[in-house]
Parts: C-alpha cells; sequence; structure tokens
C-alpha cells in the first residue's frame, strides 16, 4: 500500500476487506477501574464472537500485547513474543495491520503503541471504531474467523518510541522535553478516587487528558486542526521530545496516537508510567 493515514474511516477499511495483505483485528476489553492500582480489563472475545468486522481476529491487551512477568502491569513485551501472536493470524512482512475497538477505545490505542513499538511496519487505527462502522450500515459476522499460520516474524523493535524511568528523570529538566499527563484533570491535580501508588503527577508534567482528544458523540479523534491547536497550547514550545504517561500506558497510548496523527515526531510514552514511577518513593510529584 502506498497510502499512510494512521487513522482509516470505514469506507477505507470496507474496500480493503478483500485484500489478503490487510489484517483486521478487534481489540474489544472492557474497562474496570480499581480503588487503587491498574484497571481490570475484562475480555470482549465473547462480544467478538457476537459481531466482527467481517474477517477480523480478536486480539487481547492484555493476554496478547503485555509482558506476563513483568511486576509492572500492562508493560511491553520482547518482540518474540508480538511475532508469535501475530504468526496466529498469518502475518507477514507486508501485511498492514488494522485495529479497532467498540468506539474510541484505548485498548486499541494501546495496540497501535505496542505493536507499532515493537516492529510492525504498517499499523492503522479504525477512527471510531465498530460504532462509526455499524452507524454506517455496515455489516458485521458472527463466529470464529480462520487463519492461515505463518512463521514468526523477526520483528526489529523501535526503541526511540520508549521512554523509561530514568529518562523521564532526565526530561524534568530538559527544555527541549515536555511530559504530558494524559489522565483526566482532577487526577493530574492528586483528586479523585484512583491512586497509581502516589496521588499527582510527575514533576513538571503538563495536563494533556486523553479524553479530550475524542469527540464524544462519534467516538472518533477530534480534527486534526483541532488537535494540533490544543498541543500548541499545552506544549511549550522548542519541545523536541514529548513523553505521554498516564497510570499504566494505555490512556497514554491514546495521547502518542493523537500526537502522531497530528504530525508531531519526538514521541516516547513512558510505558510503566505512574505505577513504575511510584516504585522509587524518591520519584518527585506534585499535586494541586
Amino acid at each position: 500500500m502506498t497510502e499512510n493515514a494512521l487513522l482509516v474511516d470505514p469506507a477505507w477499511l470496507a474496500d480493503r476487506l478483500d485484500d489478503p495483505g490487510v489484517l483486521v483485528l478487534d481489540c474489544r476489553v472492557t474497562r474496570v477501574p480499581q480503588p487503587s492500582g491498574p484497571s481490570l480489563w475484562q475480555s470482549g472475545r465473547g462480544e467478538w464472537e457476537a459481531g466482527h468486522i467481517p474477517g477480523a481476529g480478536y486480539l487481547h491487551m492484555v493476554d496478547d500485547l503485555s509482558d506476563p512477568d513483568h511486576p509492572v502491569p500492562f508493560m511491553l513485551p520482547v518482540p518474540a513474543r508480538i511475532a508469535a501472536v501475530l504468526a496466529r493470524f498469518g502475518m507477514r512482512p507486508d501485511t498492514t495491520i488494522v485495529v479497532y475497538g467498540a468506539a474510541a477505545d484505548m485498548a486499541a490505542h494501546r495496540a497501535w503503541w505496542v505493536l507499532t513499538a515493537s516492529g510492525c511496519a504498517d499499523v492503522r487505527v479504525l477512527d471510531g471504531g465498530l460504532k462509526r462502522w455499524q452507524a454506517e450500515g455496515r455489516k458485521l459476522d458472527a463466529g470464529a474467523v480462520d487463519f492461515p499460520l505463518a512463521p514468526p516474524l523477526d520483528l526489529q523493535p523501535r526503541p526511540g518510541m520508549v521512554a523509561d524511568r530514568e529518562a523521564v528523570r532526565r526530561a524534568i529538566d530538559d527544555p527541549g522535553a515536555c511530559i504530558a499527563n494524559a489522565l483526566p484533570e482532577a487526577m493530574f491535580r492528586g483528586e479523585g478516587e484512583q491512586v497509581y501508588g502516589r496521588r499527582g503527577r510527575i514533576a513538571g508534567s503538563v495536563s494533556l487528558p486523553a479524553e479530550r482528544l475524542i469527540d464524544p458523540d462519534s467516538g472518533c479523534f477530534r480534527p486534526v486542526a483541532d488537535l494540533q491547536a490544543l498541543f500548541a497550547a499545552r506544549i511549550p514550545a522548542g519541545s523536541e521530545r514529548v513523553i505521554p504517561y498516564c497510570g499504566g500506558g494505555i490512556a497514554a497510548s491514546t495521547l502518542a496516537l493523537a500526537l502522531t496523527a497530528a504530525g508531531h515526531t519526538g514521541i516516547q510514552l513512558y510505558d510503566g508510567s505512574l505505577m513504575d514511577w511510584a516504585l522509587d518513593p524518591d520519584a518527585p510529584m506534585e499535586t494541586g
């Protein structure tokens, strides 16, 4: 494919459902917030079996795309694990992956980020997800989907898309870096019920809530011009790097996707986010 639109619409995808070079993956999950620590993400496999975009497989953000042995939840796994998962779907080096959720599902955005950071060449997101697909009267299929098995790819990860705790520490005093909190503004201030280890935000970070990037009626990302205006208002001029973070790297993936769609470069997601940051009692935080 010669196009490189990160966010695709239902018409674009419908024209390519019979293309063997396009792999569609349903990433629906149900988020269950917890008073403290990571949310629970319940599988949407049952919903997928009941009705999905024709030919779509099912991919679970936690079970398929996280490191099961890491002490911090949801962390990026080794590329070989991702390659083994994708081999079940017949993934080839030139395959275009399109992920979707129920609407603007952060789990689908996390899937985009994990797959891209792991080395997949072409990963896109169905803007508006299944909600938009159905609103346009497009058909669904039910039941299992058979995929041809493929040998695991030799994925080459993109370490430049990832920031660790030490990189974030250095960024606090770096005028060329902007650390951006994707949680709701109340949580940014240290308010609300859910806490990721410690209340508040990483010192020096700005507030860019993931929820503000989405049109609540359509479930689509806001127009690129609106996103660019929001980012220009919140990200200091001269920031060559933007480091999105949240509680566990999920909402931060939505922010990373929106930044990329709006033309920003130098985006390094803090994968462990606050659940990693809070493990160090000396890691500076702010409230208010």
